[in-house]
């Protein structure tokens, strides 16, 4: 009877530890894809914006992004990010040491962006699923492009500005982008990952905004002109919206235009600002996203169907 009563406690005691090992080992996974979500607010930076220099408070708007990721590194991740984004800006609320004095310029503009990146993690992130960090702090830059489709409020309608060229320059409907910034993960369980990271855009465009040019003397009458013959109002109506410079019915004053040379405001006050790499827009993120590791066991997970079994692997 005692050795029965043995050798029943040693089998069970073995068959445990085998049982134990195996659920352990179907978490030793080194899952290289992932995939994630995220949302957040954006702010855009130009020439109706500037958070930097002057007190003009938080102006956001909000984006919301897919990225898929792949791990090739002991601490590097390769990313690709589509992203769709508002940004706007408004010059009624410059701070008057910005010397953007009133124009009645704004925009509007919902973009997709495209982008690669590369990932680098403070802690190794080519790891067993189950031994990733709980904390782990990282940074990223890459390149992309992003649409480019400003669009301002006139008579109670959305106006394409891009195709009016209101200073004379058709600029691309497309934009090379360079994110980068900082993150930080927490791991939830084996599967899944929440993070928060601020992504900062440098780009090749000072037209994010439709607004460059200092004033319109080098190409008023252009503008006039297309005003006058009927071709093209519009350009004339929304390059100049400056009170000063409209009549009571709010259409512009081409007299008064005429004789200015053209000195309706457009752009920055500071016309010394002559160099193109002052002056090119940017727009920044803070995003809040989930991020899932997939596996082949993954729809056994207690995310998805063994919620009620009592097991869970941190």
């Amino acid at each position: 009877m005692i050795r029965t009563v043995f050798f029943l406690a040693f089998f069970l005691i073995v068959s445990s530890k085998e049982l134990l090992a195996q659920s352990m080992y179907r978490f030793r996974f080194e899952e290289p894809w992932s995939f994630s979500l995220q949302v957040g607010p954006s702010q855009y930076f130009g020439d109706l914006y500037a958070l930097w220099q002057y007190y003009e408070g938080i102006q956001p708007d909000y984006n919301a992004a897919f990225s898929a990721r792949y791990t090739f590194g002991t601490n590097l991740k390769a990313r690709t990010d589509i992203t769709f984004i508002e940004i706007s800006g408004q010059d009624v609320k410059a701070d008057p040491r910005s010397g953007r004095i009133p124009r009645d310029l704004h925009f509007r503009s919902r973009n997709w962006e495209a982008a690669f990146l590369v990932e680098y993690y403070y802690k190794p992130v080519k790891v067993y699923n189950i031994t990733r960090e709980f904390l782990n702090p990282y940074i990223f830059f890459g390149v992309g492009a992003t649409t480019n489709q400003p669009k301002t409020r006139y008579r109670d309608q959305w106006v394409d500005l891009r195709p009016l060229r209101t200073e004379n320059e058709l600029y691309s409907d497309i934009v090379m982008v360079f994110p980068m910034g900082l993150g930080l993960k927490y791991k939830v369980n084996v599967y899944m990952d929440f993070f928060m990271e601020g992504n900062y855009r440098f780009t090749l465009s000072d037209y994010l905004d439709d607004i460059s040019t200092f004033n319109i003397s080098g190409y008023h009458e252009e503008l006039i002109a297309d005003y006058v013959s009927g071709e093209n109002p519009d350009r004339l109506r929304l390059s100049v919206r400056q009170g000063r410079y409209l009549l009571p019915n709010g259409e512009p004053n081409i007299e008064m235009i005429r004789n200015s040379r053209g000195a309706p405001r457009r752009g920055s006050g500071d016309p010394r600002l002559n160099e193109p790499e002052a002056r090119y827009d940017g727009y920044f993120t803070l995003n809040f996203g989930a991020e899932i590791y997939f596996s082949q066991d993954i729809w056994d997970n207690w995310i998805f169907r063994n919620r009620g079994r009592g097991f869970r692997f941190w």
